[in-house]
């Protein structure tokens, strides 16, 4: 249910009775609230802040099928808060409820606050999209994929209450879930995902019975004096008049930091990105392919670092890597000198490191070294661990020793080897993919043990957490996600699922979420193929079949399973590719970032008020990962019981700026006066 707020604080209006008349804003509001001047195609013009999904036939507002107010917009005006150093992003949604509207074009470069302060884009084309030295202001395109069958790995069907909600098959009133594919609500439905820079997409026209989304994002420097600021948004179209549509932003008094508190690691692929890109996987060293290739791996972490993610990636090439230290191009990575104005980056983070490195990521190493063996692991392990304490002795660093294996004597033999190292070697840490109980009994010589879970035994895991808090040694981290002990990464997930992400982590103090791959653009596993990336929703699963109360699905079909970014360039699929030299944002990324910012949050108002935010962080996820338990110990792959948080983005909203409250309250008796809501 969206939350509608229906009364104004006198603050609020009386801002607001300023700005309408500096702005001689005198055209009577709509129903939509724009101001124009003329006849439009363009029916309706309202925001949201993204989490809840508008899929593309909705028409919410011009025909009145479902609420728009929420705590973005307020049935005229968009209304957003942030700190500094924090980047907030929300949805402006155009509907064409009678007749195709042609030539669309949106502009916003500008807010002004303080004392003539401003925050400010200015224009740029095609090629300086990967420039935010000047483009605080960014604005993307969305595009659509159709859902057509559920996602087996991101929830599973036995219990309806795990699926997402606008996904579930109708209700009876004695509690029973009936109906098949086609009574589920989103059936079907095309999902917002794809962000196409806005400078790219051109202008687009919107069909008849459609909407069309356009995201915005907006970095608050860090030396942005508080207090409010306004914009205007123009929409043009051919032929019609220009609509405006105006934006407060409350700029609070704190600066969000540059090294997320939520930490996370993302795998990409050098194959994947050059098969896109280039049209081969593996270009030869120093081609004009090999060059294009690395230059999107560096956009990709250029874009990554700005959603406050950290990519890791196998360190690959044409030919297997045979030194003890990563390739050239990770330095400038490591060190922060890609993420710095010279090479267009500004925003969160700049000029630091990425904070993370993957050795042999998912087992390469065995090919790099030549086989695993004693001698081998002693050698290349005193070599790498040599290398990272003389040039980045603060960036984590480990051996990726084997994903979800079985194998536990194998993997714990390769552990035990470097922790037995008579060299410096045995510094370098293990990590390996595998539940945490089993990596305890079975290998306790790994270091960083990385566990996924949708379910699990409460006491089990709970106990084998509190051993690794106790201890050091060892460190713990979690990958992918699942409902319901998590959000999940799937495109037809709730928009608040990657929001939730970080809160579950930050809730039990996982150090690092894992995801495994940001560029699976081929299904191997699946026996799939090459995935249509702007057509096909399912990037991972078996061939599919229609499933009368699933949709079309396969063995493990799933909607946006390893795939973040979206090519720039697509030469498997030429008629779709933007002809863009780096990655295309999926929204998820976004989401995600929402959630690591909310958590810098949690960590301020934490050191404030430790118990009313701890109070914040159990309301807003009462049961995570494991605490849900299982219905069966002797089974426990499986629970009876829904989600526990909310999926009402202004219910995170509203925790958001509780916190924004706590982290502002006066400190050593000094007095300030309270902050400016606009909510």
């Amino acid at each position: 249910m969206v939350f509608v707020k229906t009364v104004l604080t006198s603050c609020r209006t009386a801002f607001w009775i300023c700005l309408i008349g500096a702005m001689v804003f005198g055209a009577q509001q709509g129903a939509a609230g724009i101001s124009g001047t003329g006849p439009s195609n363009i029916s309706a013009i309202w925001a949201n802040e993204g989490g809840d999904k508008v899929t593309k036939d909705e028409l919410r507002a011009s025909t009145g099928g479902r609420a728009v107010l929420n705590s973005t917009w307020d049935g005229h005006h968009i209304n957003v808060f942030g700190a500094k150093n924090e980047i907030i992003g929300f949805n402006l949604v155009l509907e064409a409820a009678s007749h195709r509207a042609e030539g669309v074009s949106v502009r916003f470069e500008r807010l002004v606050g303080p004392d003539k302060a401003t925050i400010q884009s200015v224009p740029v084309g095609k090629d300086g999209v990967f420039d935010w030295t000047r483009r605080p202001i960014e604005l993307f395109f969305i595009r659509y994929l159709p859902i057509q069958g559920l996602s087996r790995l991101a929830y599973e069907t036995y219990d309806e209450r795990h699926i997402p909600e606008r996904l579930r098959r109708p209700r009876t009133s004695d509690g029973q879930y009936v109906g098949a594919w086609t009574d589920r609500p989103d059936h079907d439905k095309e999902y917002p995902d794809i962000a196409v820079p806005l400078e790219v997409a051109g202008a687009f026209s919107i069909p008849e019975k459609q909407n069309q989304s356009v995201w915005i994002d907006i970095y608050i420097p860090k030396s942005t004096p508080k207090g409010l600021y306004s914009g205007v948004i123009v929409v043009s179209e051919r032929g019609g008049s220009d609509q405006e549509i105006s934006i407060a932003l409350n700029v609070r008094d704190f600066t969000l930091p540059d090294v997320p508190t939520s930490k996370t690691m993302i795998a990409t692929g050098y194959d994947e990105v050059a098969r896109r890109y280039a049209g081969e996987e593996y270009p030869q060293p120093g081609s004009p392919q090999d060059s294009l290739t690395r230059t999107v791996l560096d956009r990709q972490m250029l874009v990554a670092h700005r959603h406050k993610l950290a990519l890791i990636g196998e360190n690959g090439g044409v030919s297997a890597w045979k030194r003890d230290e990563p390739r050239p191009d990770w330095i400038p990575r490591l060190d922060g000198t890609l993420f710095s104005a010279a090479h267009g980056y500004a925003g969160p983070g700049a000029n630091v490191g990425n904070g993370v490195f993957s050795i042999g990521t998912y087992g390469e190493w065995r090919g790099w070294w030549g086989g695993a063996f004693e001698q081998a692991v002693w050698s290349h392990t005193d070599g790498w661990e040599s290398w990272f304490i003389v040039h980045f002795p603060k960036v984590e660093h480990f051996l990726y020793l084997a994903d979800e294996s079985h194998d536990y004597a194998q993997t714990e033999m390769w552990a035990s080897w470097i922790k037995e190292n008579p060299g410096v070697g045995r510094s370098l840490k293990s990590f390996a993919t595998a539940g945490l109980p089993k990596a305890q009994k079975f290998m306790p010589s790994l270091d960083i043990t990385a566990s996924s879970i949708a379910v699990a035994d409460r006491d089990l895991w709970q106990s084998a957490a509190d051993r690794v808090a106790a201890d050091h040694r060892h460190q713990f981290f979690l990958y992918n996600g699942g409902r319901p002990g998590s959000g999940s990464f799937a495109t037809d997930d709730d928009g608040v699922a990657l929001r939730e992400l970080p809160w579950g982590q930050y809730k039990k103090g996982i150090e690092r979420w894992f995801y495994w791959e940001a560029t699976y653009y081929k299904d191997f596993q699946g026996g799939r193929g090459e995935t249509h990336l702007f057509r096909d929703a399912q990037t991972f699963g078996g061939p599919v079949a229609f499933n009368a109360n699933y949709g079309r699905i396969g063995w493990n079909s799933t909607n946006g399973d390893g795939v973040l970014f979206y090519p720039g360039t697509d030469l498997v699929y030429p008629e779709e590719s933007y002809g863009l030299a780096g990655p295309i944002v999926s929204l998820r990324m976004k989401y995600w970032r929402r959630g690591i910012q909310d958590i810098d949050y949690v960590a301020l108002a934490h050191a404030v008020d430790p118990g009313a935010t701890d109070a914040i962080v159990s309301r807003m996820v009462p049961k995570v990962l494991w605490e849900n338990g299982v219905n069966d110990p002797n089974d426990p792959t499986w629970a009876l019981c829904p989600i526990s948080w909310s999926t009402d983005p202004d219910d995170w909203e509203r925790a958001r700026e509780e916190l924004a409250d706590i982290i502002e309250r006066p400190r050593n008796g000094q007095k300030t006066a309270p902050p400016v809501s606009l909510r």
